[in-house]
Protein backbone atom coordinates (compact mmCIF):
# COMPACT_ATOMS: atom_id res chain seq x y z
CA UNK A 1 0.00 0.00 0.00
CA UNK A 2 1.24 3.47 -0.91
CA UNK A 3 -0.27 6.77 0.14
CA UNK A 4 0.35 9.78 -2.10
CA UNK A 5 -0.07 13.42 -1.16
CA UNK A 6 0.30 16.25 -3.67
CA UNK A 7 1.22 19.79 -2.73
CA UNK A 8 2.49 22.98 -4.33
CA UNK A 9 -0.53 24.01 -6.33
CA UNK A 10 -1.88 27.53 -6.35
CA UNK A 11 -2.73 30.60 -8.40
CA UNK A 12 -0.09 31.97 -10.75
CA UNK A 13 -0.04 34.39 -13.67
CA UNK A 14 0.60 33.20 -17.19
CA UNK A 15 4.32 32.81 -17.78
CA UNK A 16 4.95 31.97 -14.15
CA UNK A 17 6.21 28.81 -12.50
CA UNK A 18 5.11 26.32 -9.87
CA UNK A 19 6.68 23.19 -8.47
CA UNK A 20 4.38 20.38 -7.46
CA UNK A 21 5.44 17.68 -5.03
CA UNK A 22 4.10 14.16 -4.64
CA UNK A 23 5.09 12.72 -1.28
CA UNK A 24 4.73 8.99 -0.74
CA UNK A 25 4.45 6.88 2.38
CA UNK A 26 4.00 3.19 2.88
CA UNK A 27 5.90 0.68 0.80
CA UNK A 28 9.33 1.39 -0.65
CA UNK A 29 8.81 4.27 -2.99
CA UNK A 30 11.64 3.33 -5.33
CA UNK A 31 9.62 0.28 -6.44
CA UNK A 32 7.08 2.53 -8.14
CA UNK A 33 6.96 4.46 -11.36
CA UNK A 34 5.12 7.74 -10.88
CA UNK A 35 2.97 9.73 -13.21
CA UNK A 36 1.36 13.14 -13.13
CA UNK A 37 -2.08 13.62 -14.63
CA UNK A 38 -4.42 16.59 -14.72
CA UNK A 39 -8.13 17.13 -15.06
CA UNK A 40 -9.78 20.36 -16.08
CA UNK A 41 -13.50 20.99 -15.48
CA UNK A 42 -15.61 19.04 -17.95
CA UNK A 43 -12.63 17.19 -19.39
CA UNK A 44 -11.14 13.76 -18.96
CA UNK A 45 -8.08 13.19 -16.84
CA UNK A 46 -5.05 13.43 -19.09
CA UNK A 47 -1.44 12.37 -18.91
CA UNK A 48 1.15 15.05 -18.15
CA UNK A 49 4.46 13.38 -17.29
CA UNK A 50 5.91 10.20 -15.81
CA UNK A 51 9.17 8.83 -14.49
CA UNK A 52 10.42 5.24 -14.17
CA UNK A 53 11.53 3.74 -10.88
CA UNK A 54 15.21 4.51 -11.39
CA UNK A 55 14.51 7.89 -13.01
CA UNK A 56 16.29 6.57 -16.09
CA UNK A 57 13.34 7.35 -18.32
CA UNK A 58 10.90 10.23 -18.34
CA UNK A 59 7.88 10.86 -20.52
CA UNK A 60 5.91 13.98 -21.33
CA UNK A 61 2.73 14.96 -23.05
CA UNK A 62 3.38 17.03 -26.15
CA UNK A 63 1.48 19.95 -24.61
CA UNK A 64 4.00 20.31 -21.77
CA UNK A 65 7.24 19.15 -23.38
CA UNK A 66 9.96 21.74 -22.94
CA UNK A 67 8.05 23.54 -20.17
CA UNK A 68 7.56 20.89 -17.48
CA UNK A 69 10.20 18.68 -15.87
CA UNK A 70 9.53 15.59 -13.78
CA UNK A 71 12.12 14.36 -11.28
CA UNK A 72 12.28 12.13 -8.25
CA UNK A 73 14.24 11.88 -5.04
CA UNK A 74 13.84 8.32 -3.77
CA UNK A 75 15.66 9.15 -0.56
CA UNK A 76 12.91 11.67 0.21
CA UNK A 77 10.10 9.51 -1.22
CA UNK A 78 9.08 12.45 -3.39
CA UNK A 79 8.44 13.14 -7.05
CA UNK A 80 8.43 16.69 -8.36
CA UNK A 81 6.85 18.41 -11.31
CA UNK A 82 8.53 21.69 -12.16
CA UNK A 83 6.17 23.73 -14.31
CA UNK A 84 7.53 26.75 -16.16
CA UNK A 85 6.01 29.11 -18.71
CA UNK A 86 2.56 28.26 -17.45
CA UNK A 87 -0.43 28.95 -19.66
CA UNK A 88 -4.11 29.40 -18.80
CA UNK A 89 -4.80 26.05 -20.47
CA UNK A 90 -2.63 24.38 -17.82
CA UNK A 91 -5.34 25.15 -15.27
CA UNK A 92 -6.54 21.88 -13.75
CA UNK A 93 -6.42 19.64 -10.73
CA UNK A 94 -3.10 17.79 -10.84
CA UNK A 95 -2.84 14.24 -9.56
CA UNK A 96 0.12 11.98 -9.00
CA UNK A 97 -0.17 8.22 -9.31
CA UNK A 98 2.07 5.23 -8.63
CA UNK A 99 2.54 2.03 -10.64
CA UNK A 100 4.43 -1.01 -9.37
CA UNK A 101 5.22 -2.58 -12.74
CA UNK A 102 8.33 -1.96 -14.79
CA UNK A 103 7.21 -2.08 -18.39
CA UNK A 104 3.79 -0.47 -18.43
CA UNK A 105 2.76 2.34 -20.70
CA UNK A 106 2.98 5.12 -18.16
CA UNK A 107 0.83 7.39 -20.32
CA UNK A 108 -2.22 5.22 -19.58
CA UNK A 109 -4.06 6.12 -16.38
CA UNK A 110 -5.55 2.62 -16.15
CA UNK A 111 -2.25 1.00 -15.17
CA UNK A 112 -1.75 2.99 -11.97
CA UNK A 113 -2.39 1.34 -8.63
CA UNK A 114 -2.52 4.37 -6.34
CA UNK A 115 -3.63 7.97 -6.68
CA UNK A 116 -3.31 11.11 -4.62
CA UNK A 117 -6.16 13.48 -3.84
CA UNK A 118 -5.00 16.19 -6.24
CA UNK A 119 -3.83 19.79 -6.02
CA UNK A 120 -5.39 22.71 -7.85
CA UNK A 121 -3.32 24.74 -10.30
CA UNK A 122 -4.90 27.92 -11.66
CA UNK A 123 -3.14 30.05 -14.27
CA UNK A 124 -4.58 33.49 -14.87
CA UNK A 125 -4.19 35.33 -18.15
Amino acid sequence: QVQLVESGGGLVQAGGSLRLSCAASGRTFSYYAVGWFRQAPGKEREFVAAVRQSASMTYYADSVKGRFTISRDNAKNTVYLQMNSLKPEDTAVYYCAADSTYYSDLRSREIYDYWGQGTQVTVSS
